[in-house]
């Protein structure tokens, strides 16, 4: 997987489980609390969107994830 994918799964758990801690009709609620980290990664998916700048992906490159597969120039979604 390619340092593009790694954000979009870490995103998308994230936001499903702090959904599921802070939605009082789940059977895991901790804290209505819990939908601040929610909203946290929301602005955080929208500044990435805009700057292209996210520091999951600083974190990933530095654990030697690619950007690409295979150097072809292309990203992951494209092919």
């Amino acid at each position: 997987m390619t340092v593009d994918r790694y954000i979009r799964v870490f995103a998308g758990l994230f936001i499903l489980v702090s959904l599921a801690l802070g939605v009082e009709q789940s059977p895991i609620f901790v804290s209505r609390w819990a939908l601040a980290f929610t909203a946290f990664v929301g602005l955080n998916l929208l500044q990435f969107g805009f700057t292209n700048v996210c520091p999951l992906g600083f974190i990933l490159r530095k654990l030697g994830v690619p950007d690409e597969k295979g150097g072809s120039g292309k990203t992951a979604c494209c092919g």
